[in-house]
């Protein structure tokens, strides 16, 4: 499958069968995420980990004792680069069959954090199991989806504008970039929020959080910032699909925007 493929086609795994995931396919994982660049050009430190060698666990997870693990320094942008990459390194896994789900606060992070030797100055944002999903949901798994929605998505025209915030853009009014701002819309947030909202002007698309209360925590790391380095993520993908070649750059544009709203990122195309 392509990467839209793989974006249409991937869910959250949280119930996988029982078997170890082969070494050829740990290595080519671990190889991908190595190689993946991001906007921000803020390096990451990956490794594959055995939960039963380090004691990692989540109460979530079931059915695979293999995770894959990043941290990085403790800079601004650093949750955007995170999610960017994350993404890239999760959709690689959806196509060679491999079944993930992001995991930020439903695990032993303490644990986590230890089999990585993180420093003081450095961040371990999320982590994912990685294995073989398993023929049927756990009961746990299916309450979790039903509980957040989690196939549910909002309307074109409550994500997406034209010029401004007052012109909801449709699928059939959004020219070329159609395909790149459904793959956003596609794309996984921290319990579905859906936290991206994107105003497309001539030949760029301005990307903002629509903030929520609950999801910047005490040392000001910024969960909703990961989010937005998915969304990223999906549009350069559908774009870039859809043959446009796509430029980064960080140059807010001034657009009136309601008090819940803040620039993020631009996406030249």
């Amino acid at each position: 499958m392509n990467r839209t493929e793989a974006i249409r086609h991937r869910r959250s795994v949280r119930t996988f069968d029982g078997r170890e995931l082969r070494q050829e396919e740990k290595e080519k994982i671990l190889d991908f995420a190595k190689k993946v660049q991001n906007p921000y050009d803020l390096a990451i430190t990956w490794e594959i980990l055995d939960a039963k060698k380090n004691s990692l666990s989540s109460p979530v997870i079931t059915g695979t004792d293999t995770w894959i693990a990043g941290k990085m320094a403790r800079v601004p942008h650093a949750e955007e680069a995170f999610g960017y990459t994350f993404e890239k390194v999760v959709l690689f896994a959806e196509s060679l069959g491999i079944g993930t789900t992001w995991i930020a606060g439903t695990m032993d992070r303490e644990a986590f954090e230890h089999a990585m030797r993180l420093k003081d100055t450095e961040v371990l944002p999320c982590v994912s199991p990685i294995g073989y999903p398993a023929g049927k949901m756990s009961v746990r798994e299916s309450l979790m989806r039903k509980g957040i929605n989690a196939d549910g998505r909002k309307a074109f025209g409550e994500l997406f504008f034209k010029d401004t915030f007052d012109a909801p853009l449709s699928p059939m009014s959004s020219g070329k970039v159609a395909e790149a701002l459904e793959m956003v819309r596609l794309a996984p947030s921290a319990v579905n929020r859906q936290t991206w909202r994107i105003v497309v002007c001539d030949d760029c698309a301005h990307l903002y959080v629509k903030r929520s209360k609950g999801y910047v925590s005490s040392d000001k790391w910024d969960i909703q910032k990961i989010d937005m380095g998915i969304a990223l993520c999906h549009f350069e993908i559908g774009a870039e699909e859809s043959g446009l070649s796509v430029s980064f750059e960080l140059q807010d544009p001034g657009i009136e925007v309601p008090n819940d709203l803040e620039y993020i990122a631009t996406l030249r195309f």
